[in-house]
């Protein structure tokens, strides 16, 4: 199976456990508890890069864009990721393959979801759909967003399709699911599985895969928050000659 690596510096910024990370929300402030930031319980063979913890004091490589989002959301920087290049399923019946299909040099963001869920989903595909909505044609141009089921035995293309059409996913959101097996894996490479579907945490991997640049902020953070992340990224993007 072809796999293909996403790199960066391998420095991270961890929550302060204990404590309540605070996400601007326009008029008020919205309490986000450190398991929105937790790593799973499995990694699915992700290697952990010790010693590249930053030193008391470091210059925060990821300072502009917490800036971007207003200062006060937690992002947490992700370590390597190695994004296999599996066969997957759209809402709309097509298998692509999801990394040189979906995220090869683009810069996305992505959400884990499915479509029976009560919680925190319904929540997170109301996000995506004014984050679409704010970025407009950027969508599909500059930036491509994923919603990936965390339940594919559950979720068929068609349901998936209803589902995205409830917060008006247009082109340039991509919903996918596949086999059981196969988006497991993918789950534990993007670091995001959990055995409990139901203990998914709310957070949106946002990633520049021509710089290897990964982070994960919090997946009800204010849209307006998320979109001058992604305008960030995307800037970072083509200075370094991206091309989708």
């Amino acid at each position: 199976m072809t796999q293909r690596k996403a790199t960066n510096g391998g420095t991270r910024t961890a929550t302060t456990l204990g404590l309540l990370l605070v996400v601007w929300a326009g008029v008020g402030l919205l309490a986000v508890p450190p398991a929105a930031f937790a790593q799973p319980a499995e990694h699915g063979g992700h290697s952990e890069h010790g010693g590249h913890a930053e030193s008391q004091g470091a210059e925060d490589p990821h300072a502009h864009h917490k800036q971007m989002l207003g200062g006060r959301a937690e992002i947490e920087k992700v370590g390597q990721l190695t994004i296999p290049d599996l066969p997957v399923v759209t809402q709309g019946g097509d298998e692509v393959r999801f990394y040189s299909d979906l995220v090869e040099d683009r810069v996305v963001a992505m959400n884990f979801i499915f479509t029976t869920c009560r919680t925190i989903c319904p929540p997170l595909g109301a996000n995506f759909g004014k984050l679409q909505d704010l970025l407009g044609e950027r969508v599909g141009r500059d930036v491509r967003l994923i919603s990936v089921s965390v339940d594919p035995v559950t979720d068929t293309p068609e349901r998936l399709k209803a589902w995205g059409e409830l917060f008006g996913a247009g082109p340039g959101w991509t919903l996918v699911t596949g086999s059981k097996s196969e988006v497991t894996q993918l789950l534990k490479s993007l670091q995001v599985f959990t055995p409990d579907i139901n203990d998914h945490s709310p957070v949106v991997l946002v990633g520049n895969a021509a710089t290897g640049d990964w982070i994960r902020a919090y997946g009800l953070a204010p849209p307006k928050d998320l979109a001058a992340l992604l305008e960030s990224m995307t800037a970072e993007h083509r200075a370094h000659g991206g091309t989708k």
